[in-house]
This record gives C-alpha cells, structure tokens and sequence, in this order.
C-alpha cells in the first residue's frame, strides 16, 4: 500500500531570487531524507510561489524497507588471536555494526578471509518517522539570507506562516515556530480564502479556486502565452528577457497581463536608460517595433484578476512617468558636466585603499595600454584612440545616470563622450571595455576597446593578486576569474599576437612603481598558475578531452591561439581513423622524450656516430626542421606534426640498431643529445606521454 505525500510551507512573501532555489531544495532534501529512511516513493513534483514553497511525493510507502545488510570487518589475521579468539578490533567492529561476536562469520575475498557481520532490522511505519524526518529537513534549509522574529531561534528566509503536512488524508504533527501542521492552506491574499486539502492530490485545484497557480511551469506558460497574444493583437516585439520573467514569475500568484504608455517625448533619452528603468525600477517588459525601435508602451503582470484593469495600468503609467521624469533630469543635468570635470572627480572616489584612487586606476589603465599597443605595433591613429578611451574610460561614473543605474555604466559613457565630440572608436570603447561582463556575453567588437578591456582587466588581477588578494576555493569577491575569463576571450576574438606573459609583465612593471607588497616573480607564478586554469577551462568548454588538455599545456599556454589548436589538432588525430598509426608515432616521441631528458646538452658531434641509422635520424630531422619551424610560426599545427611524423621510421630504425646507453661515455652523450635535440622539437607541440589510449 501506498500513500501521497504533501509539504507546503507558508511563509510571507519570499523575495523573488529566493524562490526557485528554496523549491529546488526542499525536492532534494526530501528525496535524499526519503532514500535515507529507506521509504520508497514514486514521482516528485515541487510548487512555489512568493509565499509557499512545497513538494508532493506520490506513492510513498506505508512501512520502510527490511534491512539486511552485510558489513566487512578485518581480516582473519586481525580478528583472530592464535587460540582463535576475537580480537580487540573484531569485538569492536562487532559492537559498530550492533551484533554480537557469536553473529560474526568469515568470507573470502580476493583470497583473503575476512570477517563480515549481517545486520537485520525491520522497518517501522513511515507515519511513525514523518513527523521528527519533515521537522528536522525544514529547519535544515539554508537559504541566501535568513531571518528570525519573535523570540524564535529558528533562522529562515522569511517567518513561516502556515504549516500543511499530510500523508494521505492524515494530517502529519509536529510544529515549528509556534505553527501547528494542518490540512489548512492560504489562498491569495486579496482574492482567495483560506481552504482544506482533505488529500494531496487536491492541493493543486484546491488552490486554483483561491486565485493561485502554484504550478510554476503553469504560471510561466500563462505569462508568456499572454505576452505573446497581447504582441500578436498590437502588432509588437515584447522583449522577453529571461532574468526578468524568471523574477516577475516569483513575483505574483495569479498573473494577469496588461499594458500601459508613457510620452513619447521620454524617447529623446537614449532608450537604454528607459529600458533599465522599466525593467530594473518598475520589473516592466520594453515594447519595440518591427526594426527594434523602442516604443512609448510597457507591459506588465498584475497579481490579481482582470477586475479594474484599466485603473491599474493607469497607476503603473504615473509611477512610469515619476521614474522617467526622475531619469530625464539626471540625464540633462549630466550633460553640465565636461569631461574633464568629471575625470578630477575620480580623484576623490576611493578604488582600493591600497591601490589608490579610481582616477589612479585609470592613471595604470592608460600606461598598461600605451604598453600594449607598442607590443603589437598598432597604427599611430590606433595608438592614439585607444590612450584618449583609456583615458576618459570611467568619467561617468561620476554622472548622476550612473550613480541611480550603475548597470548603465559604460552605455552612458559612450552617449555622453560621443555628445561631447569625441571620435565614434573613442566613444564605443568607452562601453566595450567592460566587456565581456559576464558568462556568454560578446568580447568587444573593435580593436580600440579590446586592448582598453584588456589593460583594465589585466591591472585589476595584477593589483589584486600584488596586495594578497587570490581567489580560494569558492571566495572570488573582485569577480577576477571572470575577467581573466574575459581576457581569454578577447585575446581569442581578435586573434592578437600578445601572450599571456607579455600581458601580466605589462600591467606589473606599472604597478611596480608604486611598489609591491609581494615579489614581482611571486606574483607573476601565481598569475601564471591563475591563467593556466582560466586556458583549461576554455579547452574544456570546447570539449577537448582532459588528456589533451594536460599533454598541450604541458608544453605552454601563455600563446592562447596556438595552445588551442594545438589542443584541436592532437584531439583530432587521437581520435581519428589513423588512431592506431597515431598512438605508433606517438610511443616512439615518447622514447625519444625519455631519453632526450637525460642530455646535458644538444650538441651533436656527427664525427661520433658510428652506426648509419644514427646519421640518417640526424639529418632527416635536419632536413625537417626548417619546415617544422615554419609551420609552427605560421600556426599550422597540422602540417608541423605531419612533419614531426616522417621522422618515425628513422627513430624506429635508429632504436633497433643503436644502443643509446653505450658504454663509451662520449657516443652515448652524442646519442642522447641528437635525441635532445628531436625531443625539444615535439615539446612544443605538446607533452604526448599524458596522452589516455
């Protein structure tokens, strides 16, 4: 016989980002508490919305599993004494696992006796564990920020209300808080009325007639279906964006969408601000026209019915009005503000107690990327356009726009450098350069913001990583994974011929002026180390096998474009259909590796050799090698292993006939180092004795 099983936990409203992990969890803890009281049960489906989460488990069994487990002790020659008696560690093992010594017994295993021990037990009625197991797996959830009110020691993410626990029809006791378990659920807060579940497979509709979709899936589709239609009768492009419908659906219980207009004088303001005002104030969704333009309407969802509607979206149109009036005023009076004026402004904006001033950052910004534009030899209106961005890159965050919108950091920049007759690349750069900004997000599209991108992330690791200051475990508080992430991607996109070294030597002969706390080389070990996993990760993300990855980093990373397709065309000759003639050649590099590393040196003398084989390896890979080199400059890795290959035959003829070990200390330095010479050679390829076969 089985039962269904219902948890829902009322509580005042959760904030929006709370809610789909606290769903998540209560399902995961109740499956793992139900797999650890041995209770079997059949599908798992879980609810929330801003003042409940809850969970129903069908066909839970009454009655917990039987035990009969068998647990393996010492073996025979610990639990035994001469005499055959238990030994001290047999009794023990005995008294862990709840039996007696006479209920212990030996098996053999791998061909060694051990002592095993069966343990038995019976299981009780899941009703009888209910109570104590729901109890303790609720006050065990954790949750981003708690609370505690009263005089409660109970900390939770918001106070629990209400309590329904029912196992069947049976209501399951215990409480929390004060709260008592019940039957009793809570509709909608204006439109329903409190409601008895008699069984939890009435939760749902029970709560549907009090105005609440607790289905998340179902309050998502109602959303976006009505979304779609109202685009569809208007004629719009309604910008669904994922974040904000992910909040809006945690937001209500009963969505109903309507829409409203403001003036369209408001559009004179680059519609950035008034789209981050709709959404991030007022959690309204733009409407655009069919080229992209953004239009002077705004959609929303109301938690609540249809009744009155036109009022409500008259009332959302006046607070829009309040908030756009508000960003209209910023927006003119940041245009009093010069360039100039606000960059001395910086000056008084602390970056980092030991690393100076915003207006210092910039200061390093502007000398890191001087720096990198001489290394890669850029074009003198280049050079110039990317000093003036790196310049005036953070002045308005001085500006009133971005101080009630720091998410428009960078977007103000550009329109307010470009009104005040800087050159279009100057301008763009000025928002480009915070990109990538997160996960998935576009490296900057030209040069002149890549190499401002570049110099900005790069001081902010290398001034972060010289005060001590390097991301453990979990604790990344300056974000500096991610933006060595992003100097990965942006190195990648535009192809730059700029290594990883190049880049941190750059930022840290800067930052040496104003004197480090810790060794420059310490920092640039730890950096290289740091990179190293940003470069795995990158690897990784395109699905190149870990073996790979460790056999091509091992021969260098900190020249990303080569690391790569190294990385590309090693992955692809491992698993390709010439496989087995691939993993042949590799076994022979690495008996020319092995031994190679036993070389004082890589001077050849040929007056030496005494066996023809040994002059035909040589030359052969002197013959080689100019093409080797030059297919490793131009970045063709294909052409530079097919080159290395040729030399297979000769090495497998030269092991044959050679004993490179020879006795005479001078022909055997002379065989390890033509040895040396070949092995440098396929190291810069990569490391192949990491390659899994």
């Amino acid at each position: 016989m089985a039962k269904d099983l219902l948890l829902e936990i009322g509580l005042e409203e959760v904030p929006a980002r709370f809610v789909r992990g606290a769903m998540n969890q209560l399902k995961d803890k109740t499956v793992k508490w139900l797999a650890d009281s041995r209770i079997e049960h059949g599908a798992v489906q879980v609810y929330a919305t801003p003042r409940r989460i809850a969970v129903h488990i069908l066909e839970v069994a009454e009655k917990q599993t039987d035990m009969n487990e068998e647990a393996k002790g010492p073996s025979r020659k610990i639990a035994q004494d001469d005499q055959g008696n238990w030994s001290k560690a047999a009794l023990g093992f005995a008294r862990s696992q709840g039996v007696e010594p006479e209920q212990l017994y030996f098996q053999e295993l791998a061909g060694v006796e051990y002592v095993y021990a069966t343990k038995s037990s019976v299981g009780t009625q899941t009703a009888a564990v209910l109570p104590e197991g729901l109890l303790s797996l609720i006050t065990s959830m954790s949750f981003p920020k708690n609370m505690r009110w009263g005089s409660h020691e109970l900390k939770f993410v918001r106070p629990i209300r209400w309590l329904v626990a029912l196992f069947g029809q049976d209501v399951i006791p215990f409480e929390i808080t004060g709260v008592q378990t019940g039957n009793v659920t809570r509709g909608h807060r204006f439109l329903g009325e409190e409601t008895t579940v008699q069984e939890p497979s009435l939760y749902v509709e029970r709560l549907r007639a009090q105005h609440v979709i607790v289905d998340v899936s179902e309050r998502e589709t109602l959303i976006v279906d009505q979304i779609n239609q109202l685009a569809k009768d208007k004629s719009w492009e309604i910008a669904i964006k994922e974040d904000l419908l992910e909040e809006v659906l945690f937001l209500v219980e009963y969505p109903n969408v309507l829409f409203g207009g403001f003036d369209p004088a408001f559009l004179n303001i680059p519609q950035e601000v008034l789209i981050t005002s709709m959404r991030e104030h007022q959690r309204y969704f733009p409407v655009f026209n069919g080229e992209g333009e953004l239009q002077p309407f705004f959609v929303t969802v109301r938690n609540g019915d249809l009744k009155s509607i036109e009022l409500v979206a008259k009332g959302n149109e006046k607070v829009l009005r309040a908030r756009l009036s508000d960003a209209k005023f910023f927006y003119e009076e940041d245009h009093k503000l010069t360039i100039e004026h606000a960059l001395s402004k910086l000056e008084n904006i602390v970056y980092h107690e030991e690393l100076g001033s915003v207006a210092d950052k910039v200061r390093r910004i502007r000398a890191t990327a001087d720096l990198l534009s001489k290394h890669l030899e850029l074009a003198e209106q280049e050079t110039q356009d990317i000093s003036r961005a790196a310049d005036i890159c953070k002045f308005d965050l001085v500006s009133q726009m971005v101080y009630e919108f720091p998410e428009l950091q960078g977007i103000m920049g550009e329109d307010y450098a470009r009104k005040a007759g800087e050159r279009q690349s100057v301008a763009k750069a000025i928002n480009e350069h915070y990109q990538p900004r997160f996960a998935g997000d576009l490296a900057p599209s030209e040069l002149t913001g890549a190499i401002v991108s570049l110099a900005d992330k790069i001081d902010t690791i290398v001034g972060c990583f010289s005060i001590g200051i390097i991301p453990t475990g979990s604790q990344d508080p300056y974000a500096l994974r991610r933006q060595a992430a992003g100097i990965v991607q942006i190195i990648l996109s535009h192809g730059l011929k700029l290594h990883l070294n190049d880049l941190y030597a750059a930022a840290l002969s800067i930052h040496e002026s104003r004197g480090l706390k810790r060794p420059a080389e310490d920092i640039s070990n730890d950096l290289s180390d740091f990179f190293a996993l940003r470069v795995k990760n990158v690897l990784s993300e395109q699905g190149v096998r870990y073996d790979v990855i460790d056999a091509v980093m091992a021969s260098g990373f900190v020249d990303l474009k080569s690391t790569i397709e190294r990385a590309s065309v090693v992955q692809a000759l491992a698993a390709s259909e010439d496989r087995n003639e691939f993993k042949l050649t590799v076994e022979q590099f690495n008996r020319v590796s092995n031994l190679g590393s036993k070389a004082a040196s890589k001077n050849v003398d040929s007056a030496l050799f005494s066996e023809q084989v040994e002059t035909d390896l040589h030359e052969k890979w002197l013959q080689l090698r100019p093409a080797f080199t030059e297919a490793i400059a131009m970045g063709d890795i294909s052409k530079a292993v097919h080159t290395l290959s040729a030399l297979k035959p000769y090495i497998h003829s030269y092991f044959e006939n050679v004993m490179v070990m020879a006795p005479d200390e001078a022909v055997r330095a002379n065989r390890l180092s033509t040895l040396a010479g070949i092995a440098e050679d396929i190291a810069v390829v990569a490391d192949f004795s990491k390659l899994v076969w």
